[in-house]
């Protein structure tokens, strides 16, 4: 991040595209822009940027970014979706940028290939079909029964490290939607359940052939015929870049003072929702601010720093718990903070890329965290006190600009004193 210019803050941004300022230079109207009109707006004063077909006139934008003017300028003139998509994929482009819609990609015309070269592209296509259609049916199936009183969906994934925290499940208005997690990839079941079922949901893990079931109380003891209707992610198996983030209401239950300016969030997901938040993993928080939504992401933690170290579970799964720092000229946090108990906020599905093997075979464990990116490490103190066997020394160094401001500092003194590894 760089440091913007007083009244360049986030709210401001909103403001002007509020204000009714024409942000295209377009007068309202959408254009379709080819290549080669994309390549002219490349400069700082006029910069046109694509993002997943879309192109949008970022130039107004340039000092609100606050990764700054260089980093829009990457992307100018060209397609900038891969960047977008590796620096912050979680952002809603859409909503923060829709007064500077230009218009849509022009749709390149494809001559025909001809000969041989045809004939490879077809050979390549029918391949890649093959090659996914093999990887979707090896590693997913899936079949239901009924009891009287239970709807069973069973899901054959293949993987023997399945657990239960690689299962998402939440159900509204008998739309059911159960996704699997398999690394990079993720299996979707998607279906508006024949009848309506009870809140409370389970899900069971054969860890060995990686099977799991997702157990379903039928909230009439009436036969059902099918499981219910499709519907258009029904079945699929794909990148989870691809596919997404989903997003379900949770409850402010309550916020507790951590220092002087961070807090502990604790929020309860839905009755009708199974999420456990994998270790090194974060979600995405969700808030409509001056009709714009806003999206940041923060680490879940565990509610306290246990000196009993157990097994992490999933016995927990109701709460989702946040430790944030409250910036005093922040939008987002300031808008969090004003959240009354029992105010809603949207959560996301989890997202990341560590992976528990990183830290398997570790005998020395140096863990660095300046403020609240500690919040991180509460979870990996947790795993690697427990399940790394190998595990010698872990050492924390905190970076803080007062003592005052080191988060669970007597949690974390005590730990040292019953812990001889940390």
């Amino acid at each position: 991040q760089v440091p913007l210019k007083p009244g360049r803050s986030l709210m401001d941004w909103i403001r002007l595209t509020k204000s009714g300022r024409d942000m295209t230079g377009l007068k309202g109207r959408l254009v379709e822009v080819t290549e080669d009109e994309l390549a002219k707006h490349n400069k700082k004063e006029d910069c046109w940027i694509c993002i997943r077909g879309f192109v949008y006139n970022v130039t107004p934008y340039m000092e609100y970014h606050p990764g700054g003017e260089d980093e829009l300028m990457k992307a100018a003139g060209t397609d900038g979706t891969d960047l977008f998509d590796q620096v912050h994929r979680w952002v809603n482009y859409e909503s923060m940028l829709k007064e500077c819609l230009v218009g849509r990609m022009a749709v390149k015309p494809i001559a025909a290939p001809k000969g041989e070269v045809f004939k490879n592209a077809v050979i390549s296509i029918m391949l890649k079909y093959i090659f996914f259609s093999l990887l979707y049916f090896l590693f997913y199936s899936y079949d239901w029964f009924q009891t009287d009183s239970l709807i069973t969906i069973v899901v054959y994934t293949k993987q023997k490290d399945m657990n239960a925290e690689f299962v998402i499940l939440d159900c509204e208005d008998k739309r059911l939607r159960g996704e699997i997690i398999m690394d990079d990839y993720s299996y979707l079941l998607e279906v508006d359940l024949e009848h309506a079922i009870q809140e409370d949901m389970a899900v069971n893990i054969a860890e060995k052939v990686g099977k799991v079931e997702i157990i379903l109380k039928k909230k009439d003891n009436v036969h059902w015929k099918i499981l219910g209707q499709p519907l258009e992610n029904h079945n699929t198996f794909m990148k989870r870049t691809d596919r997404g983030l989903f997003y379900r209401k949770c409850k402010l239950v309550s916020k507790t003072e951590v220092t002087h300016d961070t807090k502990l969030f604790c929020l309860l997901l839905p009755e009708s929702t199974h999420l456990c938040v994998p270790t090194g993993q974060h979600v995405y928080l969700k808030q409509i601010i001056a009709g714009t939504e806003v999206v940041k992401p923060y680490t879940p933690v565990l509610p306290f720093l246990p000196l009993d170290f157990k097994e992490p579970s999933c016995h927990d799964s109701a709460h989702i718990y946040l430790m944030i720092k409250i910036y005093s000229c922040g939008l987002f946090t300031q808008a969090l903070d004003h959240l009354q108990i029992g105010d809603y906020i949207f959560v996301s599905n989890p997202e990341g890329s560590f992976k528990k093997s990183q830290v398997q075979t570790s005998e020395d464990l140096f863990l660095l965290a300046a403020g609240t990116g500690f919040t991180p490490m509460v979870k990996l103190l947790n795993f690697a006190l427990t399940e790394v066997s190998c595990l010698r020394t872990v050492k924390l160094i905190f970076f803080n600009r007062t003592e005052d401001d080191i988060l669970w500092r007597n949690q974390l003194e005590q730990l040292a004193l019953k812990d001889q590894r940390y």
